[in-house]
């Protein structure tokens, strides 16, 4: 048995995310989802594996926390407000109602099987609803790791209503569950009444938090003049964790507040964002397998066996019953979103780390037979991660629903200032271009139009008026005020 001390945490940490990338890279050539590769590295490591001791529900809990809240900031920041505008109402209901419903249909299903005598387990009601309650919400790790790695465009706006959803169904979860381990460690009765105003408190300062430290977050990025560029980055990241704690303390939902911080600052005009794009992405990655791993080194494989066919029915029922159900009712107004895509919408009710994280919450809380929670909890999510999140990608092709994935960068990688963004173009040479000659001061170009640039192949040109061209260069165009006519 090998123990976790100061001296040895950072090799055993360095070593098995090494481990982990290098494993993610040959299961990505399988289509098996990275983030469940992870998770068994941890699993292969842990107490039961090659022996590393980790057994620290606080610890865990504190881990997800971080990380969750930077997975989340960098979601929001990269989901466009202009995208998800036209799906703001279904995303919504989803993240609200429909996570109750979801909670409601596993939990009187679990009830149902607990009084079944041919099943190992014997939950009360409270207690049936507590475990539903840990799953109901989609995981946002998950579904934004998996619809970029998977590099496909979905039809009618599902994209950005699959990361909405995820990015803002937590609340609703973390509620529930902490309302129920309540009830059932004080007795109290059940109130519909205190657990909607508890939401509603959690939602609005959630939303309000998030909103406000935003707009603070990028005013004082795009004001402070700071001596060196890699400090704004390190200014954004300690923003995110201001923004949870401090909606955290004030009894707001800190997971909302840096959703919705995200939103703002990356719909806003930013200075070095590139910068703090790529920081974040890296940041991003390396919490989510850190994640991942502590998740997959807390269980104890074996214990997972004598819950292993109810946690199959439970997720079963949840994957072809509980989610499908409460996506059409959710989204029967809405029309405009065809059959198929509803469909895919139920199929994408990936489970992942938030739902092992909430069933922490009744392990450290003391409460009676957590550790079957977590351990039913944990069996579902590698189920919903492998039948899931390995099927996305043959799922949309099969329900017509994939499309290419639009573009988001150009052919030269050059960051052009916000003010510019929509002036920055690309403009590839044909025949009809070349009628008067084949230089650059000959080419048929619009007026106001500055070339920057010219690409030939892998090859970079710097233009100027004497350069011969050829058809099929690809030339970096700028238009606006600051351009020039002709070169």
């Amino acid at each position: 048995m090998i123990a976790f001390t100061p001296e040895n945490l950072f090799l055993f940490g360095s070593l098995l995310v090494l481990i982990s990338i290098i494993i993610s890279k040959t299961g990505y050539k399988f289509g098996i989802p990275t983030l469940l590769l992870f998770l068994f590295t941890g699993m292969a490591f842990g107490s039961e594996g090659l022996g590393l001791q980790f057994n620290s529900p606080v610890q865990t809990q504190f881990v997800g926390m971080v990380a969750l809240s930077v997975i989340l900031f960098s979601g929001g920041m990269d989901t466009k407000i202009k995208e998800i505008k036209r799906v703001i109402a279904p995303g919504v209901i989803l993240a609200t109602l429909g996570v109750v419903m979801t909670a409601v249909l596993t939990g009187g299903f679990i009830y149902a099987l607990s009084r079944w005598s041919g099943m190992s387990i014997q939950l009360s009601l409270m207690m049936s609803m507590l475990l539903a309650a840990t799953m109901s919400s989609t995981d946002s790790a998950s579904v934004f790791s998996l619809l970029r790695t998977q590099k496909i465009g979905l039809k009618h706006n599902l994209r950005p209503l699959l990361e909405l959803e995820s990015g803002s169904n937590d609340p609703m979860a973390y509620m529930l569950t902490i309302a129920l381990m309540d009830v059932i460690l004080s007795g109290n009765d059940f109130s519909i009444a205190t657990l909607t105003l508890n939401i509603s408190e959690q939602f609005i300062l959630g939303s309000a938090f998030g909103y406000g430290l935003g707009k603070l977050a990028v005013w004082l990025i795009n004001r402070i003049n700071l001596p060196n560029a890699a400090l704004y980055p390190v200014l954004l990241l300690s923003m995110v964790f201001i923004s949870f704690t401090l909606t955290d303390q004030l009894h707001g939902n800190g997971y909302l507040a840096v959703y919705v911080a995200g939103l703002v600052v990356g719909n806003s005009r930013l200075s070095y964002r590139r910068e703090m794009e790529t920081f974040m992405d890296g940041l991003t990655w390396l919490l989510q397998i850190v994640l991942f791993l502590t998740l997959g080194l807390l269980v104890n494989p074996s214990e997972m066996w004598s819950v292993s066919l109810v946690a199959l029915a439970i997720g079963v029922f949840m994957i072809f019953i509980a989610r499908p159900a409460s996506v059409m009712l959710c989204m029967l107004p809405f029309r405009k979103i065809p059959f198929k895509g509803k469909v895919f919408v139920s199929w994408v009710g990936l489970r992942g780390a938030v739902p092992i994280i909430f069933a922490t919450y009744p392990l450290i809380a003391g409460v009676k037979d957590a550790d079957i929670i977590f351990n039913i909890v944990f069996f579902i999510t590698l189920v919903s991660l492998i039948v899931q999140g390995g099927s996305i990608t043959w799922v949309a092709r099969k329900l017509h629903l994939d499309m290419p994935l639009e573009k988001t960068s150009n052919e030269f990688g050059v960051e052009i200032p916000d003010e510019l963004g929509p002036q920055l173009h690309e403009l590839t040479l044909s025949e009809d271009m070349m009628t008067n000659g084949n230089l650059l001061s000959q080419m048929d170009i619009p007026e106001g139009t500055l070339v920057m640039m010219v690409k030939r192949g892998k090859t970079i040109l710097v233009p100027n008026g004497q350069l011969p061209l050829e058809e099929g260069d690809i030339l970096l165009c700028i238009t606006g005020e600051q351009a020039h006519k002709g070169v």
